[in-house]
């Protein structure tokens, strides 16, 4: 448009300049247009609603002839800011051309591409060419009206235009494109925007980009096309892109996203390799739009092939020194096998990582397949070949915003010099993955200062590391308990884990802050510190108030990447209050006060594939607490734990199913005269389940009894006969605590038969376990009713019973209140969970069935706890 325009004006100067020059200049153009007018949609073209209008040409006068019609002057007008020189700079046509030369033509299109100017005109005045332009306004502001989905920052930095700049109508729509395009990935291609001015005196304006968001463009509908060995149904569970549904609106799965599109095809076709189809391709992919553009139709077109199996596999070796046949065991793959992509790949790089830590770092794998389409086998041959001797340039790390450099440059496990190995590559984006502290870490190699130098670029995505969680419980016989706490995983960015926590409930408070750095003094070690406070008051649990205040000092280091130790100091004071009337002996024991000076260790092994998120490997805790470094106590404690995880991806195809075996044990060598319940075993809640916390193991069990005639009452269902006024003797136990401790679990992981959305995931639960140990008083029974005295009130006589209801017998108390239960026998119960990643964060649900249990077990059905995240 601004060609054919351009073009216009200048065959009007060129009539104009054929012409006599007019008496006097045309009258100034008029004031400007009021505020708020919007420039043209087309780019190219010059805003026409705040054009001045162009002076009116001189009257069309008798042709002259061309020769020797020379320019003698050039005269420009109407600038205001820009210099005269500047303007005449831009134009081809100068002093001594011809009036009617092209040079004209061509310095008013150049004049016009500058993007200085709303308007140019020339015109001959005599031998003079007077050159009029109208000048863009200067940028005052920019602002923006109706964004609510995206924030005002992300938009603006999107803009080419800035304040104190010329405002040029080519430049807004080039703006008003790219914010289009910022809402188009939002996934809001109903979106319009459109620039407007508000004019400000001194040929200044305000630019507003007036948005108008509209909703959310959604894939209504995803169509396979040349499918046959996989249904619609299962492709759509394979692809991340879902269908418009309404249970998705805490998920952006069902917005169309370009990027994720072709991501979808990346995944179909990593499905179907692994299932052995080596000649699948997505022909094509297509994406139509709606009319009202508000929902996307997808249609994957695709050609699947036939299935292929293994032919022969060989592992073949061209580097000095280098036994092929030493690394063939490692090939679980075999003649006969349906061919699987991933699996091959997963080989290739598991035997690459072998090699590399026998010393043969500048070796590469390539699989190679030859296809046979005749008789549909693959044959395979990994060629390990010497690979290029490359070494670390330099380490550049991007986009953390938040984390210190430092913080990352301490989990690499190379340096700048060494060589670049792969492997190490990927050990340190695990270790960076595992932090926390990022969404996505990418570690790409790329060309250094030199060809056997590569740098390795670190490009991070900062992710939220506060937590704010909340949780809670409910039994019968506990009630509701309610946690908050407040946690900062990567403090100022520092790496350093820093929180307080609380606990409120009916029977139970609990505070505790603590801190810890994983990389104290910039060295290999992890040094923490916390300090809390605990009030435990549950009758249901123990006959007695506990309350323990303290502090504890903690130092770990690494031996390597797989084993650790860490030391904690602890200096507690614990005081035992408020012990029931008809508590136990073991329980009136514990009465008092007692400080706790306690040094422990724990030795690591860790083999697991991620901290985070465990599929497969193992990890083992060996811990020793010793008590006696000053303080009341002696003793020294035991504890051995383990689990070891099962991948299950090899028969689902899923990594998400996998199995978790634990096992754990400890003893308590106490070498007092006296052995606090406080400082044994506990069992019961997490270590397992359907138990309530601290319900199982050894009990003692106190009665109420009648001790005098005033006591008993006439039994109205047996005539003659007294019974107790408080009416059953039994009145609760009390847990005491073990020794010994032994658990075990197995819990399978799942996902849930539900979309992939709700973020939801199962597992199921058997849990076993048992605790006994006790140090039993000499006075002390395992028979509770056997102790139980009633005495004849005439006679005096005293006879052994149990039950109530002897006739005119009373019951005594006498050392009723020492028996115990301690038996070693295992319990066991099954359940099942659900977690949810939830917008609020992680949500545990567990439902646990005891299977095994004795009648003074005390059980917990229903446990749960969520939690959320913050910036």
């Amino acid at each position: 448009m601004l060609r054919h325009r351009a073009a216009l004006l200048a065959s009007a100067c060129l009539l104009a300049l054929a012409g006599p020059a007019p008496a006097q200049d045309a009258p100034p153009p008029p004031a400007a247009p009021p505020a708020a007018e919007a420039p043209p949609a087309a780019p190219p073209a010059p805003a026409r609603a705040h054009h001045r209008p162009r002076p009116a040409a001189a009257p069309e006068a008798a042709p002259q002839p061309a020769a020797g019609d020379v320019i003698q002057a050039i005269k420009v007008v109407g600038n205001q800011r820009i210099e005269v020189g500047t303007i005449l700079s831009y134009m081809l046509v100068q002093a001594g051309d011809s009036f009617t030369g092209d040079r004209v033509d061509k310095s008013l299109r150049t004049l016009y591409a500058t993007g200085l100017f709303a308007d140019v005109s020339l015109r001959r005045d005599g031998s003079t060419l007077v050159v009029t332009v109208t000048e863009n306004p200067l940028v005052n502001r920019i602002t923006f009206e109706g964004n609510h989905n995206v924030k005002e920052d992300d938009l603006r930095k999107e803009l080419t235009m800035k304040p104190r700049a010329v405002f040029s109508v080519r430049q807004a729509q080039t703006d008003r494109q790219k914010l289009l395009n910022v809402y188009a990935g939002k996934g809001r291609f109903a979106a319009t925007v459109e620039p407007e001015l508000v004019r400000l005196p001194q040929n200044r304006v305000n630019v507003v980009f007036k948005i108008v968001e509209g909703p959310k463009t959604l894939v209504s509908r995803i169509v396979f096309v040349g499918n046959h060995a996989f249904g619609e149904k299962r492709l759509r569970e394979v692809i991340d892109t879902r269908e418009e549904r309404w249970w998705r609106f805490l998920s952006s799965s069902d917005e169309f996203n370009p990027g994720r599109i072709d991501f979808d095809r990346e995944l179909l076709r990593r499905f179907y390799l692994a299932h052995g189809y080596a000649d699948f391709d997505v022909t094509t992919l297509s994406a139509e739009l709606s009319p009202d553009r508000k929902e996307f139709f997808i249609t994957f077109q695709v050609t699947e092939g036939e299935r292929y199996k293994i032919g022969t596999v060989k592992v073949k070796s061209t580097v000095a020194h280098l036994d092929s046949a030493r690394y063939e065991p490692m090939i679980d793959v075999a003649t006969g096998d349906f061919y699987n992509g991933d699996k091959i790949e997963r080989l290739s790089q598991r035997l690459e990582d072998r090699i590399r830590r026998d010393n043969f770092v500048f070796i590469k794998i390539e699989p190679k397949i030859r296809r046979d389409p005749k008789t549909h086998t693959v044959d395979l041959e990994f060629d390990i070949d010497q690979g290029p001797r490359v070494y670390v340039d330099r380490i550049e790390i991007a986009g953390n915003t938040v984390t210190r450099d430092n913080v990352i440059r301490r989990e690499f496990r190379f340096a700048e010099g060494d060589p670049l190995d792969p492997t190490l590559t990927r050990i340190t984006k695990v270790r960076l993955q595992d932090l926390g502290y990022f969404s996505d870490v990418k570690v790409t190699p790329q060309p250094g200062s030199a060809a056997d130098r590569s740098n390795v670029v670190v490009d991070v995505t900062e992710k939220a590391t506060g937590e704010l969680s909340l949780g809670g419980g409910y039994s019968t016989t506990s009630g509701i308990l309610g946690q908050a706490g407040l946690r900062q995983h990567n403090l100022i960015g520092t790496g350093v884990d820093a929180g307080i926590n609380a606990t409120v409930g009916a029977y139970e408070s609990q505070v505790d802050i603590s801190a810890t750095d994983p990389y104290f003094l910039d060295r290999n070690l992890v040094a923490g510190a916390d300090v809390f406070f605990l009030s435990n008051n549950n009758p249901y649990v123990q006959a007695y108030d506990e309350t323990r205040y303290g502090t504890s000092l903690r130092i770990g280091y690494q031996f390597n990447d797989h084993v650790s130790q860490a030391w904690t100091y602890s200096l507690i004071d614990r005081d035992v209050t408020n012990i029931q009337t008809y508590a136990s002996t073991y329980v009136e024991d514990e009465a008092g006060y007692s400080l706790l000076s306690q040094l422990g260790q724990t030795l690591s092994f860790d083999w697991r594939d991620s901290r985070l998120n465990t599929t497969s490997g193992f990890i083992v805790r060996l811990g020793t607490d010793f008590a006696g470094l000053g303080g009341d106590e002696q003793y020294i404690r035991l504890k051995l734990d383990t689990t070891y995880w099962v991948p299950l991806e090899y028969f689902t195809g899923d990594p998400r199913w996998n199995i978790a075996l634990s096992a754990g044990g400890g003893h308590l060598f106490d070498f007092n005269s006296r052995e606090r319940i406080i400082d044994r075993f506990f069992l019961g809640g997490d270590n397992l389940r359907g138990f309530l916390d601290q319900g199982v193991g050894p009990h003692s069990v106190a009665f109420t009894a009648c001790d005098t005639p005033t006591d008993f009452q006439t039994n109205p269902a047996l005539p003659g006969y007294l019974t107790c006024k408080n009416a059953g003797f039994y009145h609760g136990s009390d847990s005491l605590g073990g020794e010994t401790i032994w658990t075990g679990s197995a819990e399978l992981h799942f996902p849930l038969p539900v979309s992939d959305d709700f973020g939801l995931s199962g597992r199921t639960f058997v849990d076993a376990g048992s605790l006994f140990g006790l140090k039993v008083p000499e006075n002390a029974t395992t028979n509770c009713l056997a102790t139980l005295q009633h005495v004849n009130p005439t006679t005096g006589k005293v006879t052994q019973g149990g039950g109530v209801g002897y006739p005119i017998d009373y019951y005594t108390r006498d050392r009723v209140d020492q028996c115990f239960y301690d038996d070693g026998s295992a319990r066991l119960s099954a359940g099942f969970g659900i977690s949810w990643k939830s917008p609020f964060g992680l949500i545990n649900v567990d439902i646990g069935a005891p299977l095994l249990k004795k009648s003074y077990d005390q059980l917990q059905v229903f446990r749960f706890g969520f939690g959320t995240r913050f910036q």
